[in-house]
């Protein structure tokens, strides 16, 4: 069986049900996961002596600006035994998941960076707080109804 075989058969048979896509594209694999057992699937990928995901190496979000699963979530996440990379998508009703940060600590800084950006709040999350812009800044400047130019006077700028 190949790898992403096993993966996907993992998966399947761990989380029944919680798998709604599987997608290669050029040899990458992107499986789309229910948004509720996002982080128990991440514990279950890292902890397999199979699979082995021990690294995240980048978490972000899709704004699709709609009313239903408005975001999603994209999760890369690598085997350093297997030489292997995984994108896992989940599609989230509102603004709030469950933080991946206690499976592996280097999501800390890529959920604050969503989190800063799109405005998505990681339950649990261990210091959610903005990243890039000031604290008292009111916006996500990666959402959809975000203007292009920006909101004038909604950050003061540094002087020439």
């Amino acid at each position: 069986m190949e790898f992403k075989e096993l993966i996907v058969e993992k998966i399947r048979s761990a989380f029944n049900g919680a798998l709604s896509g599987v997608n290669e594209y050029r040899g990458d694999l992107s499986l789309t996961v229910d948004s509720g057992k996002i982080a128990a699937i991440c514990k279950f990928l890292k902890e397999d002596s199979e699979l082995n995901f021990n690294m995240c190496e980048d978490v972000t979000a899709i704004d699709q600006a709609t009313h239903t699963n408005r975001f999603t979530l994209v999760y890369h996440i690598y085997s350093l035994e297997n030489k292997f990379r995984l994108r896992l998508k989940t599609n989230i009703e509102a603004e709030m998941t469950d933080t991946v940060t206690g499976i592996w600590q280097s999501a800390n800084w890529y959920e604050r960076e969503v989190f800063d950006m799109y405005g998505i709040k990681f339950h649990n999350h261990p210091d959610l707080r903005r990243i890039y812009m000031p604290e008292e800044f009111e916006y996500h400047p990666l959402r959809k109804e975000f203007p292009v130019l920006g909101i004038p006077g909604s950050i003061p700028l540094p002087k020439k």
